[in-house]
């Protein structure tokens, strides 16, 4: 898909607050990353929400997964920093804070924390934790999962490589936290979490579109410093360098590796 013009243009806010030029669109979050609510089953079993108990699903997005949650009786609030797609998570009818994760203003206010495809958005996770913690009431849980160690490193190859072209440092750019899990571990024990389950583990993932429409919606930041004609020949040599090792039969994927977590306070 030519991604000339396409790049920008939405909210300068990320999922919730990392100093980056990440920019959300609720129209091209709905096209290109549905999967990401589609594909958290796993996740949402390990937290198990109970009919009742009160749970905020951090860094909600556009509220896809936040409604899936209230199916189960709970009552969810969803927080996000972009203010595009907190507008389309509150005309699915959702309780949605426009919060940036580093500094929630929840008081043992939620039985359990929820967050999916978020935290690695979020630049300061011992902020981010320690406010999860204030959030929660006492034996509450944290339950997750996000990019991790290794996510999505044969992108982040093609991408540096293209701006190194350029002249550009592309480390310079990166808005992404990935972990490994003894790195996480350790900063939810640093804010008295009890660590339950913590794993690391790749989850390549067929896109619904195609690559191009990936990088317009997850990594923008990238071509933020090119302009417009600059930044579609960078697009198509990202995917130039891409396509032998993430496209098959007509299809391209991601190449994703998932940190999984459950913890909860005493």
């Amino acid at each position: 898909m030519p991604a000339a013009g396409r790049f920008g243009g939405a909210a300068k806010s990320a999922r919730m607050g990392p100093a980056s030029t990440q920019a959300w669109s609720a129209q091209d979050y709905a096209s290109n990353a549905r999967f990401v609510a589609d594909l958290a089953g796993e996740v949402v079993a390990l937290l198990a929400p109970r009919e009742g108990e009160r749970i905020l699903d951090l860094g909600c997005g556009d509220g896809a997964l936040t409604a899936a949650l209230c199916a189960s009786g709970a009552t969810v609030t969803g927080a996000d920093a972009a203010p595009e797609l907190v507008t389309a998570a509150r005309a699915r009818g959702l309780d949605v804070r426009l919060q940036d994760g580093r500094t929630l203003c929840f008081e043992r206010e939620f039985d359990a924390v929820f967050s999916n495809a978020a935290l690695h958005w979020m630049d300061d996770p011992d902020a981010v934790v320690a406010g999860v913690a204030r959030a929660l009431v006492p034996g509450g849980r944290f339950v997750g999962e996000f990019g991790g160690h290794g996510n999505v490193a044969a992108i982040v190859v093609a991408l540096h490589a293209v701006l190194a072209r350029r002249g550009i440092d592309g480390t310079t750019l990166t808005p992404w936290y990935f972990p490994t899990p003894a790195r996480y571990r350790a900063v939810l024990e640093a804010h008295g979490f009890i660590v339950e389950a913590i794993a690391l583990f790749p989850r390549p993932t067929l896109l619904p579109t195609d690559m191009a429409g990936w990088l317009r919606t997850f990594a923008n930041p990238f071509f933020a410093p090119l302009d417009p004609a600059e930044r579609a020949a960078a697009v198509e040599e990202t995917l130039t360098l891409l396509r032998p090792v993430l496209f098959a039969d007509g299809r391209w994927s991601a190449d994703y590796v998932r940190l999984r977590f459950a913890a909860r306070v005493p």
